[in-house]
């Protein structure tokens, strides 16, 4: 059995992004599609001053008209910088400051300024610092199926993949028909997420913001049971839960 998820690369993306990478066996970075304007590929929040905040990977001349594998970052260095320091300003109180921080420097002062080998260094690095052992690839160095799209392109990358199990995020429900998935042989199921809770300097709990704010609190052996915090369901919405012991068999 092989599952397989496919999903533009997010910049420091949130924990159920995580969870879908550690639900499969192989995770297809898509980044021969084109640049989301407004979306998470370059941008994220963190929570800064109890409130959430945008950060962003600057870009050059980037636009919906360009694929995210051709799309690049800014040179200057002055972004990383500043980056760098506001992660440290924001968290260098956090539990786990001194075990992640190191890690997330890293991954920001990257040396390249290719957005989609920026990306992928960062799910690659983060995954396995988590100890989540996905096997990950480009979908620009593969699969010559670029005249296909949505769902018809998703198709043909879990055909030759030998893939028996699709796995997508929530919000992929409206853009995939269960029957095409089954007439191809596969198992349709979408990630949902389970109330997720750590300790934050907020008055209330915020949700989805960049791993970096839930790594900061925990560290990257016990954000593994916020991982686990997922059900599978149906394209007809029927819960599915997968364990962990399930789910590495």
């Amino acid at each position: 059995m092989s599952r397989l998820a496919v999903m533009q690369p997010y910049f420091f993306p949130y924990i159920g992004y995580w969870q879908l990478i550690h639900a499969v066996d192989r995770f297809v970075i898509y980044d021969d599609v084109n640049y989301i304007k407004g979306g998470w590929i370059n941008r994220n929040r963190l929570l800064i001053n109890g409130e959430p905040v945008f950060f962003t990977a600057p870009l050059q001349q980037a636009s919906p008209y360009k694929r995210i594998c051709d799309t690049s970052l800014q040179p200057a260095p002055l972004w990383r910088d500043k980056l760098v320091k506001t992660v440290a300003t924001t968290y260098r109180k956090a539990a786990c400051f001194a075990e992640v921080f190191p890690v997330v420097e890293q991954l920001i002062r990257h040396e390249t300024n290719t957005l989609s080998e920026y990306l992928a260094n960062q799910l690659q690095t983060l995954a396995a610092f988590m100890g989540i052992k996905t096997e990950f690839v480009l979908s620009s160095s593969c699969y010559e199926n670029a005249d296909l799209s949505g769902q018809a392109r998703v198709l043909d990358i879990c055909k030759k993949e030998d893939a028996s199990n699709y796995i997508n995020l929530q919000g992929g429900q409206t853009l995939y028909a269960g029957d095409a998935f089954r007439s191809a042989g596969l198992d349709l199921r979408f990630i949902v997420m389970q109330p997720v809770f750590y300790q934050q300097r907020a008055d209330s709990f915020v949700p989805y913001l960049s791993i970096i704010d839930a790594l900061m609190a925990v560290g990257p052996m016990a954000i593994r049971q916020h991982l686990d915090a997922f059900h599978l369901v149906s394209p007809r919405n029927n819960p599915m839960h997968v364990s962990a012991g399930e789910r590495d068999a």
